[in-house]
């Protein structure tokens, strides 16, 4: 089993930034791939961004956040990163960590609000 845990939401000003985490404890040499998936109020859960982790490599973006947000990881500390930049408050939702390693695996979700 993997356990998943986002941290770094909160309530942010149209234009300004957040970093979310996702770290990753239980049996994570079987994940290969980690993501960003977000859900906003009344709306079916998104894409955001996704990695091969063991690579760093094959990023994906959704198109909305494309040029603003990027996904990171460090490997060490089995932790994924989501830098988003440039937040619209279009991008208010909560956020969900989502891991892949034979099965999937989602975190509790994090709380992001961009104000006007």
């Amino acid at each position: 089993q993997v356990q998943l845990a986002e941290t770094g939401g909160g309530l942010v000003q149209a234009g300004g930034s957040l970093r979310l985490s996702c770290a990753a404890s239980g049996r994570t040499s079987s994940i290969y791939a980690m993501g960003w998936f977000r859900q906003a109020p009344g709306e079916e859960r998104e894409f955001v961004a996704d990695m091969l982790v063991r690579s760093g490599t094959g990023t994906n973006y959704a198109d909305s956040v494309k040029g603003r947000f990027a996904i990171s990881r460090d490997n060490a500390k089995n932790v994924v990163y989501l830098q988003m930049n440039s937040l619209k408050p279009e991008d208010t939702a909560v956020y969900y960590c989502q891991a892949t390693g034979g099965l999937e695996y989602w975190g509790q979700g994090t709380q992001v609000t961009v104000s006007s």
